[in-house]
């Protein structure tokens, strides 16, 4: 059976297309459109009517793009974006009209939960704890797990569309800027403070999204032959990473869209998302962090072979 699961991001909608073989699966395809959902409504909880249409037009690419692979099933998951906003369900009929497609909305709960079983697939998590981070344009969801399983999850309205709308920064960024994005999110976080007591842990492992672009500018000088498609998770030093930040807090936006690797999709937030990055490493004292490319689409996958979804 071949699977499409398409993610309908705030940012991006991104389409993963897999073939099921007996209990596991091998991935055909994957892609992303830029729908940015999210633009100028998230922080009123609307749903702008050319959002809508760039909606309708990212899914309208994905259905042709699925066409050569015959899939027998696909499935729709909607996230922070179409879940708090006031007319989500308005774009949820829309898209059953207009292309057939029903689209099931999960909360923040759920979406934690897809998304630790996409991590876990790929990168080994043992014994110690580590504090999985999957930064969204509408929602950010923190995951404490271990080997056990899922010791706490969380999910908390700081995408970075939410704060990039709510700041507008100057570009580049000012240094008063940054310390109001840090002051704005910190009692945001209370429930994560609270986590942390609990659970503390020094691992951070951030999954798909910024962090692959990230990931991907930081092997392209320090691993330069280092192919990333063909790498599914990565070791991000402590000091690649500030390193990076530092060059993302002086940068216009001009300057970063010429940066090797930057993914264009991306380059209006990563001065954010590398904002509250840095800022989670500082505070809760990280020691090392990791990438992996598995999230929300690949925990679908798995869930559905289980029968969770």
């Amino acid at each position: 059976m071949r699977i499409a699961i398409i993610d309908l991001g705030t940012n991006t909608f991104n389409l993963l297309i897999a073939e099921q073989v007996n209990d596991s699966y091998n991935i055909l395809l994957e892609t992303k459109y830029p729908a940015k959902l999210g633009k100028g409504g998230i922080n009123d909880r609307k749903i702008l009517p050319e959002a809508m249409d760039r909606g309708i037009l990212a899914l309208q690419t994905h259905l042709e793009t699925m066409k050569p692979y015959a899939v027998d099933k696909v499935v729709c998951i909607a996230t922070a974006a179409i879940r708090s906003a006031v007319n989500g369900q308005e774009f949820v009929k829309r898209v059953k009209e207009e292309l057939g497609l029903d689209i099931r909305v999960v909360d923040g709960q759920k979406e934690a939960e897809l998304i630790f079983d996409g991590v876990k697939q790929v990168l080994p998590i043992g014994d110690e704890r580590v504090m999985i981070l999957d930064i969204g344009g509408g929602s950010n969801e923190f995951i404490i797990a271990n080997k056990d399983g899922v010791l706490w999850k969380h999910s908390f309205d700081l995408g970075m569309a939410r704060l990039l709308d709510h700041f507008q920064p100057n570009d580049p960024i000012t240094q008063d800027e940054i310390k109001a994005v840090e002051a704005y999110v910190k009692p945001e976080l209370k429930l994560l403070y609270e986590a942390m007591e609990k659970y503390p842990t020094r691992t951070l492992i951030g999954s798909s999204g910024s962090f692959d672009t990230i990931s991907a500018m930081i092997a392209a000088v320090h691993h330069p032959h280092m192919d990333m498609k063909k790498v599914s998770t990565y070791h991000v030093p402590l000091n690649y990473a500030k390193e990076l930040h530092d060059i993302f807090m002086q940068s216009t936006l001009e300057e970063r869209k010429k940066m090797k690797r930057m993914d264009l999709h991306r380059v209006e937030m990563i001065v954010l998302a590398s904002i509250f990055i840095n800022f989670i490493v500082e505070e809760f004292n990280i020691e090392e962090i990791w990438q992996c490319g598995f999230a929300l689409k690949e925990g679908a996958i798995y869930q559905m072979l289980n029968n969770q979804l």
